[in-house]
């Protein structure tokens, strides 16, 4: 059983700084993405940043420049610095993992449970 453990989060005044971080556990064979993407109330899910296995990274629109994604591919953990944070970053936070559980699997998603990351004065 595959299992995305976040951790970090809470509360913050605009400007500043917060990390997140997930590991992921259980039995796999290789992990191809991993990544964060977040919900606002009456929102739909979106991209906040993906890092590859190979160091290959993306990130939305809204926080280039300001988010830094990391892995740590020997520890199956991926990390999520945010700065300058914003109201707008408001939002429940998930993990996400693109991975093959088995030599010939098929790739699949895998989500954390999420974390809270709330900017407020």
């Amino acid at each position: 059983q595959v299992q995305l453990v976040e951790s970090g989060g809470g509360l913050v005044q605009p400007g500043g700084s917060l990390g997140l971080s997930c590991a992921a556990s259980g039995s796999m064979r290789s992990i191809n993405v991993m990544g964060w993407y977040r919900q606002a109330p009456g929102k739909e899910r979106e991209l906040v940043a993906i890092a590859t296995t190979d160091g290959n990274t993306d990130y939305g629109d809204s926080v280039k420049g300001r988010f830094t994604i990391s892995r740590d591919n020997a520890k199956n953990t991926v990390y999520l610095q945010m700065n300058s944070l914003k109201p707008e970053d408001t939002a429940v936070y998930y993990c996400n993992a693109l991975l093959r559980k088995y030599f010939y699997s098929a790739p699949q998603n895998y989500w954390g449970q999420g974390a809270q990351v709330t900017v407020s004065s």
